[in-house]
């Protein structure tokens, strides 16, 4: 990762925000709004491996290993969602920035190491880009790199784990029209009524002129999708696994790799992929000092579920969340849709 100065700038958070002491360079504002307790973390991975059924949020995926992996997946044959979300932005780069505002502030959620949206910092004469992630070293990298790259433009960043809620109103420029990127088809791991949450708070932030771009993975057949989740080197299983090595680190569990293994489904229903991590025995499994959960043969923890949308159903979400005109750049199968909304009406 990134170098580490000695100055944090915060100058002025606002409201609800709360600058922490962490390391970045003069020229990067770095604030600290919302970053997990390890003792809230133990609690959430408790409470979900407690429940029924067990599950481990997603986000316990990415410590240095399971971030590794990812990288990995992205580049497999099977995984096709990052191949395919870049070849609609390549194809149709001057028509999604002639529909977007200029001379914006470019407001990256979920940032990682920002590359998706370094891309777009030219086409749409970025003057300001706020990068927002949960890891404070990643988005510290990633700011500095922008920052190397486009030495005019004004690189910022905030901590925050959005899944609780977002509020960047005090880190926005008034006098900048917004951007909101959310590429990836990450809203997808929420669930429905969450995404339409999620949403509605983006919303909240934009004005008449102001848009989101929002990358969706679209259904398609089961022999596509399952593979993209269950690929034939086992990367994926191996990037599922690593997450019970996080818990045993994270709260002092006992689980045994060997006992689970990587399954893969898709619902077509509900439209999702499903990931879980099945007990291939009866094991009872030591969750810290105070919590143990037994697991019979065949149970599952659930891990991730991936909601695919078509067009229709997500622009009824959209819809729901305050959004209204929406352009949808497609490839030529229709496998993926990258969105631009605007919102609905103007409010405050």
């Amino acid at each position: 990762m990134g170098s580490s100065p000695e100055s944090f700038e915060t100058s002025s958070p606002g409201p609800g925000l709360v600058g922490h002491p962490f390391s970045a360079p003069d020229e990067l504002r770095i604030v600290i709004q919302h970053r997990d307790t390890a003792a809230a973390r133990q609690s959430e991975l408790v409470e979900g491996l407690l429940g029924m059924p067990a599950r481990i949020a997603p986000k316990f995926f990415y410590d240095i290993q399971g971030s590794v992996l990812y990288e990995a997946i992205c580049m497999l044959d099977e995984y096709y969602p990052p191949r395919v979300e870049a070849s609609i932005f390549e194809n149709f780069r001057q028509e999604i920035a002639a529909a977007l505002p200029s001379a914006s502030q470019f407001v990256d959620l979920g940032c990682g190491d920002g590359a998706k949206a370094r891309l777009w910092v030219e086409p749409l004469q970025v003057r300001r880009y706020l990068g927002v992630d949960i890891a404070p070293e990643w988005l510290n990298s990633t700011l500095q790199r922008g920052v190397r790259e486009f030495p005019g433009v004004t690189f910022e960043g905030v901590v925050t784990d959005f899944t609780r809620g977002l509020d960047l109103h005090a880190l926005l420029a008034p006098e900048l029209p917004r951007i909101f990127f959310y590429p990836g088809s990450s809203i997808g791991n929420f669930e429905p009524d969450a995404a339409v949450r999620l949403l509605r708070q983006v919303r909240r932030h934009l004005r008449n002129n102001d848009r989101l771009l929002i990358g969706v993975d679209a259904p398609k057949p089961r022999e596509t999708l399952i593979p993209a989740y269950d690929d034939a080197l086992g990367v994926t299983a191996a990037f599922n696994r690593n997450v019970l090595r996080v818990a045993n680190r994270e709260l002092g569990a006992d689980f045994r790799i060997e006992d689970f293994e990587h399954r893969a489904l898709f619902d077509e229903a509900a439209s999702r992929i499903e990931m879980h991590l099945v007990a291939r025995r009866a094991v009872r499994v030591r969750l810290g000092p105070k919590a143990q959960r037994a697991f019979e043969r065949g149970e599952a923890i659930v891990t991730e579920h991936s909601y695919k949308y078509d067009r229709d159903r997500f622009e009824g979400l959209l819809s729901k969340a305050g959004f209204g005109h929406v352009t949808c750049f497609t490839d030529p199968r229709g496998w993926f849709g990258v969105y631009i909304a605007a919102p609905a009406v103007y409010s405050q």
